[in-house]
């Protein structure tokens, strides 16, 4: 389970994708999900997932690598949906015992599950496709404004890079720790609730000393590399725009707009056919 998540892995391959400007593909990404909730219309999902399903083939990742992520939310997409299926009042579908399905309960349950699904595929998308050094430099450019308010730009993005980059290599150690211990007799699959938190204990305690153990040692090569922070640092390879990224730029656009047209005649074509009709 542990080794699905792909979110903070990146794909080692050559694609256009690949090399876009990371400002664009962070640009791109805030855009797909500011999508993802703002449009209430099914139709609309439609021209999300083609988009999405475009920008993957455009990637040259395989799709089955970037959808076994979704094994690591399944049980938080079975969650919210049921959450949202019986918990949702409005017109009463079926009813049996004390639940309920609604019709707003079914119709927000199935564009819950829609969104985080898309939400978790287009988000592991831009790390799969951009190295953590560009997403750094990628934020700090973004962010660069900021600093006019003495904002740590720098900082953030250093961090925010950090974090990324120590996903899959926390969930490589926590692999080969459980294996470990379950090599010694330990069981972290039976028992009760209160069992199973026990036995994460012989987990957590080396996990949390080997994490301690990294940030260390990465603390120690920053200050043996002179690492001061972002005051006066120079880009060995700088950020530059290209003709593909004003292009990927023009694709968003007409993005967002198509995005907004589907929706927009979504909720008013069954008033104008009813009004024709009439």
């Amino acid at each position: 389970m542990l080794r699905d998540i792909t979110l903070g892995q990146y794909y080692q391959t050559d694609s256009v994708i690949h090399r876009l400007d990371p400002r664009v593909k962070l640009v791109g990404t805030l855009l797909f999900i500011i999508s993802l909730f703002v449009v209430n219309q099914f139709p609309v999902y439609l021209v999300v997932l083609v988009f999405l399903g475009s920008v993957i083939a455009l990637s040259h990742v395989p799709l089955g690598f970037m959808l076994r992520g979704m094994k690591a939310i399944a049980f938080l997409l079975i969650l919210a949906f049921v959450c949202n299926l019986f918990l949702t009042p409005g017109d009463i579908l079926v009813s049996f015992w004390k639940l309920r399905i609604t019709k707003q309960g079914l119709s927000t349950a199935v564009f819950m599950a829609i969104r985080l699904s898309l939400l978790i595929v287009g988000s592991s998308l831009m790390t799969l496709t951009t190295t953590p050094n560009h997403l750094t430099d990628g934020l700090e450019k973004l962010l660069n404004p900021l600093k006019k308010i003495r904002v740590p730009v720098h900082e953030i993005s250093m961090m925010m890079s950090i974090a990324l980059r120590f996903i899959p290599i926390l969930l490589e150690e926590t692999d080969k720790i459980m294996k470990a211990q379950m090599a010694r007799g330990a069981d972290f699959d039976t028992g009760n609730l209160i069992q199973k938190a026990k036995a994460l204990i012989p987990l957590l305690v080396p996990l949390f000393i080997s994490a301690f153990r990294r940030a260390n040692d990465l603390a120690m090569a920053m200050e043996a590399r002179c690492y001061r922070g972002g005051d006066g640092r120079t880009k060995m390879k700088p950020l530059k725009y290209e003709k593909r990224d004003f292009a990927a730029y023009g694709l968003l656009l007409f993005y967002m707009a198509a995005c907004a047209g589907v929706n927009i005649l979504s909720a008013h074509l069954p008033g104008i056919l009813s009004w024709h009709l009439g």
